[in-house]
C-alpha cells in the first residue's frame, strides 16, 4: 500500500485533515459535469493550491483522478468508478435494511418492503412478510410505476420539481396498473397536475400513502430514506389490508415507518444509531 508519507503528505498527526481534503476533492469532482482546473477546486474548497496540487498528484497516481494536461484540468478516474461499482455489488441497502424491516414487522404485525427509484419505476429490494399475511405483488425484484405506489410517492416527493417534471413530461408517462392486468386501468394519478397535488400532501403529512392503486383492498404507507446529502436513497413501506387498518390509524403506522427510515438513513450514512 502506498503511504501518505511516501508521497510527501503531512505527518501522521495531520492525516485526518488530509483525508478530509482528499475526500472533499473527490466529492467536488464527482459533482461536476466535466473536468475542472485545480484552481477551481482550491477556490471551491477553500484550500491552498499547493495542497490541492499535492493531493491531486497522489489521486492521479492511484487512478482516482484523471489529469488532462493539455486542458490543465482534472476529472474523476476509473478507481473512483470502481468504488461505486463495489457499493452496488455489496447491496448495502438490502443488507442494512433487511434487519430494520424485520424489526418493523415484529413491531406492527404488518408486511414491509424496501424499494428504490429507477427512472419512473420503483424496484423492490427487500420484502419482510408478516405472519398470516397474504402474499403481495411487491416481491423482491418486482418493478412498479412509482406514481402508483406509496414508496414511489414518498421518493418522488423529495425530488426537485425540475427533475420530477423531466420524469413525467406528458400523460403518456403515467402508466396505469389494472386490477386484472387487462384493459381496465385503475389509479387516481394520471397527469402531472394530479401528481403535483398529491406530492404536496405527501410533503405536508410527512409520509405517502396509496389505497388500492396497486392491489384492490390493499393499502400502504411509506417514508423516504435519505442519504448523508439529503438525497432519497430508498423508500420503506408497510402494506396491509385496508379493512383491518382504517385510515385514522395510518399516521400511527407512518410514525413507526419513519423511525425505521431514520435508522436506515443513519446506517447508510455511516453513523451509529
Amino acid at each position: 500500500m502506498v503511504s501518505p508519507r511516501e508521497h510527501g503528505l503531512a505527518p501522521a498527526q495531520n492525516d485526518v485533515p488530509a483525508a478530509r481534503h482528499t475526500l472533499g476533492i473527490l466529492t467536488h469532482l464527482a459533482a461536476q459535469r466535466g473536468p475542472v482546473p485545480a484552481s477551481t477546486i482550491a477556490q471551491a474548497l477553500g484550500l491552498p493550491r499547493s495542497t490541492v496540487y499535492r493531493l491531486l498528484g497522489v489521486l492521479t497516481e492511484l487512478g482516482f483522478v484523471l489529469h488532462f494536461p493539455e486542458a490543465r484540468r482534472y476529472g474523476i478516474g476509473l478507481a473512483a468508478f470502481e468504488l461505486s461499482s463495489g457499493f452496488s455489488r455489496q447491496e448495502p441497502l438490502a443488507r442494512l435494511g433487511r434487519p430494520i424491516l424485520a424489526s418493523l414487522v415484529d413491531k406492527i404485525g404488518e408486511s414491509a418492503h424496501l424499494a428504490v427509484l429507477h427512472g419512473r419505476d420503483v424496484i423492490y429490494l427487500v420484502e419482510e412478510r408478516a405472519p398470516r399475511r397474504p402474499a403481495l405483488v411487491t416481491d423482491v425484484g418486482v418493478r412498479l410505476p412509482s406514481h402508483l405506489t406509496a414508496s414511489g410517492r414518498a421518493l418522488l416527493a423529495t425530488l426537485p420539481l425540475s427533475q420530477l417534471r423531466a420524469l413525467f413530461p406528458d400523460k403518456a408517462a403515467f402508466v396505469q396498473r389494472s386490477a386484472d392486468d387487462s384493459a381496465h386501468p385503475r389509479g387516481a394519478v394520471s397527469s402531472y397536475r394530479e401528481l403535483s397535488r398529491l406530492l404536496v400532501e405527501v410533503r405536508a403529512h410527512g409520509y405517502a400513502a396509496e389505497d388500492g392503486d396497486v392491489t384492490e383492498g390493499i393499502a400502504s404507507v411509506a417514508v423516504a430514506v435519505r442519504d448523508h446529502s439529503g438525497w432519497p436513497a430508498a423508500g420503506i413501506a408497510v402494506t396491509f389490508a385496508r379493512s383491518s387498518v382504517p385510515p385514522e390509524r395510518w399516521p400511527e403506522l407512518a410514525a413507526a415507518v419513519e423511525h425505521s427510515a431514520a435508522e436506515l438513513s443513519r446506517r447508510i450514512s455511516g453513523r451509529a444509531g
